[in-house]
């Protein structure tokens, strides 16, 4: 119950809803009960023999109370048979019959429109907390977690905790006001009838609990399997060519498919279990119902008359809708496993916390105006160590390359310096300040990134560039295209730059998406750029032009350059050469190539390769 209301949570203010839903209910429920109440004077107006057997009334004294409004009702109906004989008094009844019944069902119609409403409230705060959580988590988590899961979870499982959770508690609310109506119109009919027919509720929850006790195991693995079918979708989807170039098709699909079978079995069963609850409820009801007949016939046809026929078949259509209020806690207690287990995954996802976070007394990053310098910087994914006691500094207005074997540690510099992850030992220095003292917004602000992936949105060229920046004009996305080498390419498309890319930028070629991202670092105008392998998975033509467009980028700009194609950094400030996480050498491109040493092999072993 501590998963259940900690969702509910999310329906806040419940009172905006939770009071007029009770106000409407509560009305829905006194007249629908009436309803079946007017049906003993309808059955006493058919059966009536004379209107001499009716005895003139008088005026009932006014209270708030119940019973006033019964001596009211038997007032004029009675007044009615006397004035007007049987058919004005069965005219009255079918009036006020119309009328109550018009009530319940505008109250019930009002009531659901108000759960409605909280349903979807609910719905829109879930989602909206848990997406948030998982944009400000750190970069290292999405390494570790299937992101088909991570899509199943804000998707399909806040889907049915929705409908599930919210279900039970319009269930909670109405139910049992509408039974205990019920209940307390059988015992003003009869009090030893409705005493026996009791007995079947307690029974029929037993039994039903019983029924439903391993759904909640179930809902969870049923979630679980769905999410992971997810993944696989997602893995199939982004790796079509390669899935097709490897004929790994039969793979793919029997992995799926075998995923999808496991949740189908679940899914059975689940269901299986939820459908018996409710024959077993009607079936245990038909046979009270059974009972009654036979107990309630003794009463009237007995020596001692205690019950008249008319309020006998008028308790035995209340009776048959006892049922149906019980049926429906019975049945909203069965689904809300699947709430349950589906609301856990959610709120584990909400409560993952990011391990990149501001300090509680960060400051805003002042523009850049020094130096970026690394202070004996050690960093390692879990148990694996990455960097070792790293020392350098990039100056304001250097280009600065790192170069190296894979796996020395150069991507993971340009993940340290925006702060993706933090490193475990040492400092990282922004103008003198340790960047965990700073603001993460302020410092990525100033940070421009083109990566060797080009990543890319199913939007439009015009949105692709602007990505991420209010109130832009097509001037200055223009200026930023003609700067990236893309201006030309982008007008020859179909609508120009209001052309749409396709998922991931599937339209372009590899250097036209390339000179893209650029444009988008351009138009950004950081002052520190970082670019990691951007040229390395091009084409020599493409290449060219990237690299021109790269050039134009790092004009009067601090650049950190991650460089596999080291004919592209001769020109570098400043060559870092790093192997197993330590810079073994630095210096300009001549001076390397003098010192005979790594970076020397590295050259000599592109230049053999071309």
């Amino acid at each position: 119950m501590k998963t259940y209301f900690r969702l509910l949570s999310f329906a806040k203010p419940i009172e905006k809803f939770a009071i007029p839903y009770v106000i409407c209910t509560l009305f829905a429920v006194v007249f629908g009960t009436l309803n079946f109440g007017l049906i003993i004077p309808l059955l006493n107006t058919l059966f009536l023999d004379t209107k001499e057997q009716v005895i003139a009334p008088s005026f009932p004294e006014a209270s708030f109370s119940f019973s006033y409004l019964i001596d009211l009702f038997n007032y004029y109906f009675k007044t009615t048979i006397i004035t007007e004989g049987k058919i004005g008094a069965l005219k009255f009844v079918c009036v006020v019959i119309i009328c109550s019944n018009l009530l319940a069902n505008l109250f019930r119609y009002l009531s659901q429109r108000i759960m409605e409403d909280l349903r979807i409230h609910t719905l829109l705060n879930l989602r909206k907390t848990v997406f948030n959580n998982v944009m400000n988590l750190h970069v290292g988590y999405f390494s570790n977690e299937r992101k088909g899961d991570i899509i199943s979870k804000i998707a399909s499982d806040v889907q049915v905790v929705q409908f599930s959770v919210t279900g039970t508690l319009q269930v909670v609310f109405k139910e049992p006001l509408q039974l205990i109506a019920y209940i307390i119109a059988l015992l003003l009919i009869s009090v030893k009838l409705t005493l026996f027919s009791l007995l079947v509720i307690p029974v029929s929850g037993l039994i039903i609990a019983r029924i439903v006790k391993s759904l909640k195991r179930q809902a969870t693995e049923s979630q679980e399997t769905y999410g992971l079918m997810i993944s696989y979708l997602d893995e199939a989807l982004s790796s079509i060519k390669v899935i097709k170039a490897f004929n790994a098709i039969f793979f793919v699909t029997d992995r799926f498919d075998k995923q999808n079978l496991k949740y189908s079995k679940i899914t059975r069963s689940m269901t299986r279990r939820q459908q018996l609850s409710s024959p077993v409820s009607e079936f245990l009801g038909i046979c009270t119902v059974s009972g009654i007949l036979l107990y309630g016939g003794n009463l009237i046809f007995g020596n001692a008359s205690t019950l008249a026929p008319e309020a006998f078949v008028t308790y035995i259509a209340i009776f048959s809708q006892v049922m149906r209020p019980a049926k429906a806690l019975t049945d909203a207690f069965s689904n809300i496993h699947s709430g349950i287990a589906a609301g856990e995954r959610v709120l584990n996802l909400i409560d993952k916390k990011p391990e990149v976070t501001n300090k509680a007394n960060a400051v805003v990053a002042q523009p850049f105006s020094d130096s970026i310098r690394f202070e004996d910087v050690s960093f390692g994914y879990t148990d694996k160590k990455v960097l070792d006691k790293l020392n350098f500094t990039i100056k304001k207005g250097q280009t600065v390359a790192l170069v190296g074997p894979s796996g020395g540690g150069k991507s993971t510099i340009s993940d340290l310096i925006p702060r993706f992850y933090d490193v475990n030992e040492g400092a990282i220095l922004f103008d003198g300040k340790d960047i965990r003292d700073l603001k993460i917004e302020s410092l990525r602000a100033q940070m421009g990134m083109v990566s060797q992936e080009s990543i890319l949105f199913n939007d439009t060229i015009f949105n692709n560039i602007s990505f991420g920046i209010d109130e832009v004009s097509q001037e200055e996305v223009e200026a930023a295209a003609k700067i990236a080498n893309a201006h030309n390419f982008i007008l020859a498309t179909e609508n120009g730059y209001h052309t749409n890319i396709g998922d991931r930028g599937m339209k372009l070629s590899g250097g036209q998406k390339q000179r893209l991202n650029i444009a988008r670092a351009v138009l950004r105008n950081p002052s520190i750029l970082i670019l990691d392998e951007a040229t390395s998975a091009l084409d020599t033509e493409s290449e060219k032009l990237v690299q021109e467009a790269i050039n134009n980028l790092m004009k009067n700009r601090t650049s950190l350059v991650i460089a596999h194609r080291l004919s592209t950094i001769q020109n570098a400030d400043l060559i870092l050469v790093l192997e197993a996480g330590q810079v073994v050498e630095q210096g300009t491109h001549q001076e390397l190539i003098q010192h005979q040493g790594l970076y020397k092999k590295l050259i000599d072993m592109q230049t053999f390769e071309n």
